[in-house]
């Protein structure tokens, strides 16, 4: 091997170079695996939706077997995951590490038991997405077609799996809907039901945001926060409420933006391009003309 190449090859590799980037987990622990989480996203997607994601054959008369064969490999790989983000964010040796099997496999457990509720809310959301727009030939147009349906289907998983005390994992799966669809929604967030983002690109919804039900946004909106408070260190303060909430029934239009622990009340119609920082009554409907006094 050339000289030089080996040289950068022993630079690369050796520990000091690094150790500043990479987490510290036991030796034989595996790191999270992208790859086994975009799996994890299709299996849980085509339960949710069969025939629609996976395979496409699938019919009444072979559902159960479909269904039964995904969630089993579903069930196994997302325990895996799951202990491998707990290992990531524990910072324990490989013993230790060793004592969250029986825990990433209950969890595992529970969330494929929470399925049959997750596919309900779902639907509403396409309920949602095919009514308000008149180009939707069909919900299942809606469900083939729409990023908006990718987007709130990962946000949904990442979301449940997130209450129940998952680390890491639900986080790189709403970031793979953001890389997919350019729709960026926080695990975190509170959603209701029958929520819809028309187009969606450039939508980013914040982790303290809490969204009601039939709400409807448009692309490039925005559920933000300011600049938030500081230790008696420099350092951000973490876990406090930081984004807008959002009450029932309200329309956001596109790439408008909403900053801080504001509410925008019940039936409240957002116009489009518009900065908005204080709360919003119920009823209101803001327009770039209203705020300018014409």
């Amino acid at each position: 091997m050339n000289k030089e190449l080996l040289e950068t090859i022993q630079k690369l590799s050796h520990v000091e170079s690094f150790k500043n980037v990479c987490n510290e987990h036991g030796q034989n622990d595996a790191m999270p695996s992208t790859i086994v989480m975009k799996e994890i996203v299709q299996l849980a997607r085509s339960i949710l939706f069969p025939g629609y994601f996976g395979d496409s054959a699938v019919n009444t008369h072979t559902m159960l077997y479909h269904i039964g064969v995904n969630v089993d490999r579903l069930q196994m790989l997302l325990a895996q995951q799951i202990r491998a983000g707990m290992c990531f964010n524990s910072k324990t040796e490989s013993l230790e590490c060793a004592n969250f099997d029986s825990i990433s496999e209950n969890k595992a457990l529970t969330f494929i038991l929470q399925l049959p509720e997750l596919r309900e809310k779902l639907h509403t959301d396409v309920i949602a997405a095919y009514n308000g727009d008149p180009a939707a030939k069909s919900q299942s147009e809606v469900i083939f077609c729409y990023p908006s349906i990718r987007a709130i289907s990962n946000y949904r998983i990442a979301n449940a799996l997130l209450q129940l005390g998952v680390p890491l994992i639900p986080r790189i799966i709403t970031e793979m809907a953001h890389s997919e669809t350019g729709i960026d929604i926080h695990p975190g967030a509170t959603i209701g039901s029958y929520f819809t983002i028309d187009h969606g690109t450039g939508v980013v919804i914040g982790e303290t945001a809490t969204i009601g039900n039939n709400v409807k946004m448009y692309q490039g909106v925005t559920l933000g926060a300011k600049s938030f408070p500081l230790d008696s260190e420099g350092n951000p303060i973490k876990g406090i409420q930081r984004h807008p909430h959002i009450g029932n029934n309200v329309i956001i239009y596109s790439n408008s933006t909403l900053l801080g622990t504001i509410s925008v009340g019940d039936g409240a119609v957002i116009g489009g391009n518009l900065w908005v920082d204080a709360d919003v009554p119920a009823g209101a409907k803001l327009s770039q003309k209203k705020l300018l006094g014409d």
